[in-house]
């Protein structure tokens, strides 16, 4: 995936989903925003957490990276792809745009 899109939208997401495209969702918010919102099935990881526990993310499949709005994501993604992630990309929008395009029982923030 190395060189193809930075970033999907939430319509590919929901589309990987429907169809069972392989790929792992990382939810790169703050805990108290995860509970305000969660994203069924994301690995919850913040922000700042991240250098310490690269190790943790999946490197096989497509690994969609979210936060409020995407921008923290987005910066993350650079950061994913630098250290090696080549599959990462970021969800433009994020959960914001998720709850208002494709799922309305994800509670707005």
């Amino acid at each position: 995936m190395a060189g193809e899109a930075l970033e999907i939208d939430v319509g590919t997401l929901a589309a990987w989903r429907a169809g069972g495209q392989p790929h792992a969702v990382l939810d790169v918010r703050e805990p108290w925003e995860v509970a305000l919102a969660a994203f069924p099935g994301a690995l919850a990881v913040p922000m700042r957490e991240i250098p310490a526990r690269v190790a943790e993310l999946p490197r096989d499949v497509p690994l969609v990276v979210l936060c409020h709005h995407g921008s923290r994501s987005l910066r993350v993604t650079y950061w994913l792809r630098a250290q090696g992630v080549a599959q990462a990309v970021n969800l433009r929008g994020g959960i914001d745009a998720w709850s208002s395009q494709i799922d309305p029982t994800v509670p707005a923030y």
